[in-house]
């Protein structure tokens, strides 16, 4: 009887086992070799405490060159090279400082942070009446004899109605990137944004802007407000609308200078001149140590050679992995790598980017023609074992995206987004708040969605 019951055992997990497919278990091999034997966590423990942040320019993102190539040197594939860049250099200096003055000597500091890209205020600061607006259309309703000569605070919040966090950001980002050049035409000294974020809290959030054709004559500086000294600028101002705001910031803009994307690759078997490139941002801002934005893309990304080297695949398409510099403050590293791959004339067929934290995976998104991802929605039922099942046509990355045309397939991995914008750009971005399972089940993800784009190749049209 005992036999029998082996016997029986035996003969259904044997079926069990036939009944899987080749793809299952690659897959199954490729989440088990992240899960076990990952080394993305370890890397981005060095980037983040060991380098920090990784402003375009700095010392500390030339250090990251330098590490990231060292470890691609180290997985012992085809071929790791840097390819240069000019980038932008902008230091923020000593730490900003502000208060509102609700009469004179009675004050109380906020926080701020000088948004990346501006001018300094003058040596002694700025202090002058403030006025709040929602977005950068209501200034053309004031105009120029109620703004001359003041500060314009934008405090229009995230929506957060939106589950997708990546929509509320959207919605409120312009007043950011070009809050101050608009607000400068009509005659504002400084201009105070509110922080990108749902959370209440006392981090300022950093990120770009630009001042667009203005002169550097007539540029004003620009800051970001925690969203709880937004709070209190903006319920202090409906109490008393004489309060005068003072910020004070250090900030400085240099000549461009030379940095690196960091390339490498394993080389097809069969269709070597065909690319799949994978890749995450390898600058971050210079307040906390990018961990999310986006250390954790470009580990995912190096974890993928990895990954498909440990897992005993051999890619019949060229695999290259780029660490991208400057998508903080410029794009300066995906534009070039486009130019450049233009002007070799590289096949390119497939992109894949991580810049949207390292939380747990939820999908991805595509950009993509129907056909692809109609293919790309049969296989959805590799990746539901691992919760995997967010499949959206949609935007993809901003560094791959000059790549794009129609023959190819660009894609985004999807964390859930939740958390994201409570760390972007902020101080706290940092180590202690990713992850170690949720950053290898990304890695495992991406490597999982790659393999399938090589083994299957892509819909031509």
């Amino acid at each position: 009887m005992r036999l029998i019951k082996f016997t029986v055992l035996f003969l259904t997990i044997s079926l069990q086992v036939s009944a899987q497919t080749a793809d299952e278990i690659q897959i199954k091999t490729i989440y088990d070799v992240a899960l076990t034997k990952g080394k993305s966590y370890d890397w981005l423990n060095y980037l983040s405490n060991q380098i920090g942040g990784r402003l375009s320019g700095s010392i500390q993102a030339q250090q990251a060159v330098n590490y990231t190539k060292s470890q691609l040197d180290s997985l012992g594939i085809d071929r790791v090279w840097l390819q240069p860049v000019m980038v932008p250099k902008w230091v923020r200096g000593t730490p900003e400082f502000a208060y509102l003055e609700t009469a004179p000597g009675l004050t109380n500091n906020v926080p701020i942070c000088a948004l990346g890209g501006s001018v300094a205020t003058p040596a002694g600061g700025i202090k002058a009446s403030i006025i709040e607006v929602k977005g950068v259309e209501e200034l053309s309703k004031l105009g120029k004899n109620k703004i001359s000569g003041k500060i314009i605070f934008f405090n229009r919040p995230m929506d957060p109605t939106n589950i997708n966090t990546f929509q509320s950001y959207s919605g409120c980002v312009d007043q950011r990137y070009s809050g101050a050049a608009e607000a400068a035409k009509y005659g504002a000294v400084g201009v105070i944004v509110r922080s990108m974020n749902l959370r209440l809290d006392d981090y300022p959030h950093t990120g770009s802007m630009s001042y667009g054709d203005l002169s550097e004559s007539n540029r004003i500086p620009a800051a970001a407000i925690s969203t709880n000294g937004a709070e209190l600028l903006s319920t202090t101002l409906k109490l008393n609308p004489s309060i005068k705001f003072y910020f004070k910031q250090n900030c400085k803009v240099f000549e461009d200078v030379e940095s690196y994307n960091v390339v490498g690759e394993i080389r097809g078997s069969t269709y070597p001149n065909e690319i799949m490139l994978v890749g995450g941002h390898l600058d971050s801002w210079d307040l906390g140590d990018g961990s999310h934005d986006d250390g954790a893309g470009c580990v995912q990304s190096m974890e993928v050679l990895r990954l498909l080297k440990e897992s005993g695949y051999r890619p019949q398409r060229t695999i290259r992995v780029v660490l991208f510099m400057n998508e903080e403050n410029g794009l300066r590293g995906g534009n070039k790598y486009a130019q450049l791959a233009k002007e070799k004339n590289e096949n390119h067929v497939f992109a894949l980017e991580s810049d949207a934290g390292g939380f747990t995976p939820r999908g991805f998104s595509f950009d993509c023609s129907d056909a692809n991802f109609e293919r790309v929605e049969a296989w959805k039922k590799l990746f539901e074992p691992y919760l995997i099942h967010m499949f959206v046509k949609g935007g993809s990355g901003a560094d791959i995206n000059p790549l794009k045309n129609d023959a190819m397939v660009l894609a985004g991995l999807r964390p859930d987004s939740q958390r994201y914008f409570d760390h972007h750009h902020a101080e706290n971005d940092t180590f202690e708040h990713v992850n170690k399972r949720e950053l290898e089940l990304g890695a495992a993800a991406m490597t999982s969605l790659i393999y399938l784009f090589d083994k299957y190749g892509i819909v031509t049209p």
